[in-house]
């Protein structure tokens, strides 16, 4: 069992020289954590585990956990020996498809090669309805989606929480304190905004939403999105000492 003090700083994983925290390092801020940011694919090291860190929160990125390179073992050996420690952890995207893989999963692209960028509904298993019914914390109905893999089954020991449509697997858990999520709660407009400009052809990827649905939808749905962080990280993780 990792024995990080609450006054630890939270290990964040990033994979661009560009990317932020969003506002999931907001958040953790306005709580009073320290953040510790690394970028792996820039050279930047991994602790060995987790002692002297509250938690971890590893974001998405353009690379894929089947990539070869060192980092990308390097950071599914991580968070498998963190989940397996009972620690807290937090995988986004291609964070969350890392938990699988640390695990012996399997995570490929759709079979019809479709893609999820932008907004889209899903819904809470009855393991997720339980868990927000213990937090009186809500799912959100409709997330925001950047990502043409993850498609995979939970390997043993992993719970199903929320499901989705061309994506069956939208968030999962081990344990009490590791979570994985495809989805971008992370995301701000300012963020959202950058992504689709940026990354502007992948929106002609099969399954992918227009543009002006992304930022419309920011309205329509981020207000739910956002008072489910706000709970959800209440109870994941805590208060610093």
């Amino acid at each position: 069992m990792i024995l990080a003090t609450m006054s630890d700083p939270i290990l964040i994983v990033l994979h661009q020289e560009h990317s932020t925290p969003g506002r999931v390092g907001r958040l953790l801020r306005e709580r009073g954590f320290q953040l510790d940011i690394r970028r792996p694919p820039l050279g930047d090291a991994l602790p060995k585990d987790l002692r002297h860190h509250h938690a971890i929160v590893v974001f998405g990125g353009p690379q894929s956990a089947n990539d070869p390179e060192d980092w990308v073992k390097a950071e599914t050996d991580l968070m498998g020996r963190a989940c397996a420690d009972g620690a807290r952890v937090l995988g986004l995207c291609l964070g969350a498809q890392m938990m699988i893989r640390a695990y012996g999963g399997t995570v490929g692209t759709h079979p019809e090669g479709r893609a999820e960028i932008g907004y889209y509904p899903v819904k809470p298993t009855q393991a997720g309805t339980k868990l927000a019914a213990e937090h009186a914390n809500p799912w959100p109905c409709t997330v925001y989606q950047w990502h043409r893999e993850g498609w995979f089954d939970l390997p043993k020991g992993f719970e199903a929480l929320m499901s989705g449509g061309d994506f069956e697997q939208q968030a999962f858990r081990i344990g009490e304190n590791a979570y994985g999520l495809q989805f971008h709660p992370e995301v701000t407009y300012a963020m959202m905004c950058r992504w689709t400009v940026r990354a502007h052809e992948r929106m002609q990827t099969p399954g992918a939403k227009p543009r002006h649905e992304h930022l419309s939808g920011w309205f329509e749905h981020d207000p739910a999105v956002r008072r489910w962080l706000d709970g959800f990280l209440d109870h994941w993780a805590g208060q610093p000492g």
